[in-house]
């Protein structure tokens, strides 16, 4: 009877702690899970850990048909919830008009009416003084509530993308990418200069954009992401993907994404020949979802192109070592966390190097050139370094707690 009694007052109490959460609006552009790339990944722990302190009621997109099917596992950790499909052929042509005027294509692309009246009628309705904002192209739909407190995680500094993509690409394209930098970045500084924090995945991030934002200079701070150690262990057995006697380079993450597939690109054309030169039985897998037709085009011999895979732990488990050989990135690169948690040697570009705290050549391997990136390569294919991989991980552990970074979020929710 006392342990019926006591279950009673226990769920009496949490019921009683769930209705004191205050109200807050998450505005996502990308449904947060699965947590399989980069910003699905931030953004997933992000909620989890305002759902333990708010009552969350989240408006986002859903760009791909099969996350359509992880809806219940989002609305699990919300209040209330708002899906929109988001259909990448009207995007484009809303793109294509604000490019006609002169205006950013990003913020058109996501623009929905729907979205807006919802977020409307949810802050009206529920009194919601607090706003979170994941991604510049979501601020439009909080610009309307200049009262709440509002805090945006920019991530990266997409304006910055798009000014590295113009450098890349020839004309039109370049035009294009140009314009599309300058426009961004005058709405990201507009929000920034409106908004009560702006917040970054990283220092030198942060610090990069107070260089172009110095008059918000004092709101804008960064919290790095994470890794879910317990997930990406390497102490669990997993079945071998590879074939007997090859050994395998991976790179892992979204091969629709142009910098991924840039990234894969170079590396089969000037690194990879290198290697197989001197050790013939080399095997580069590119481990990704929604292979891009440059990358599927990459496929012979020496080359695997996995698509998506129900897990990437078994590739970075059982590979010699895992590549990361970005031209283009802002921001922290999770690939190369989640290779470093997974006990694996990591040869990594300046560019996916930047923004993670990690001891080079001891934790990990940072090569600019194709020489570099080879020779790299080869030592650890001819001489497997464990050592680095565990102090890799090691690292990993000391320095990436999600818990530990995302503590200090509601301290920006106070005035």
């Amino acid at each position: 009877m006392n342990s019926i009694i006591e279950g009673a007052l226990q769920r009496q109490s949490a019921a009683a702690f769930e209705a004191a959460k205050p109200d807050l609006l998450l505005l996502v552009h990308r449904i947060p899970y699965p947590p399989n790339k980069g910003d699905k990944i931030r953004s997933y722990n992000l909620l989890k850990h305002l759902a333990t302190k708010y009552k969350v009621h989240l408006a986002t997109f859903v760009d791909d048909a099969d996350d359509w099917q992880h809806v219940p596992t989002v609305e699990a950790l919300c209040a209330s919830s708002h899906f929109v499909k988001l259909d990448p052929l009207q995007g484009k042509l809303r793109s294509a008009k604000a490019l006609a005027m002169g205006k950013s294509l990003s913020l058109e692309y996501y623009r929905d009416a729907g979205m807006k009246r919802w977020v409307a009628r949810t802050m009206r309705e529920r009194g919601i003084a607090r706003v979170m904002t994941f991604c510049s192209v979501m601020a439009q739909y909080a610009e309307d509530f200049p009262a709440a407190r509002r805090v945006i995680d920019f991530c990266d500094i997409d304006s910055d993308k798009w000014r590295q993509y113009a450098e890349k690409k020839k004309w039109p394209m370049s035009w294009v990418y140009a314009h599309e930098a300058r426009s961004l970045l005058d709405y990201e500084r507009k929000v920034a200069g409106e908004f009560d924090a702006s917040l970054f995945v990283s220092a030198p991030e942060a610090e990069l954009f107070r260089t172009l934002a110095p008059e918000s200079g004092a709101k804008i701070g960064h919290f790095s992401n994470g890794v879910d150690t317990e997930y990406f262990s390497p102490l669990r057995a997993y079945d071998n993907p590879y074939a007997a006697g090859e050994q395998a380079l991976v790179f892992t993450g979204a091969m629709d994404y142009w910098p991924n597939v840039d990234a894969v690109k170079w590396f089969a054309e000037h690194v990879l020949p290198r290697v197989r030169a001197s050790v013939p039985n080399a095997r580069f897998y590119i481990v990704g979802s929604r292979p891009a037709p440059e990358v599927l085009a990459l496929a012979n011999e020496a080359i695997v192109v996995t698509g998506t895979v129900p897990d990437v732990r078994p590739y970075l488990a059982h590979c010699v070592a895992a590549v990361a050989p970005l031209r283009i990135a802002r921001g922290i690169q999770n690939k190369v966390l989640e290779a470093m948690a997974m006990g694996r040697p990591v040869v990594a570009s300046q560019q996916a190097f930047e923004g993670i705290e990690a001891a080079p050549g001891r934790e990990l391997i940072v090569a600019d050139t194709p020489e570099e990136h080879a020779d790299s390569v080869i030592a650890l294919l001819r001489t497997p370094d464990t050592a680095m991989g565990q102090a890799a991980r090691a690292s990993v552990e000391r320095r990436y707690s999600w818990a530990a970074h995302l503590s200090p979020i509601e301290t920006r929710f106070e005035c």
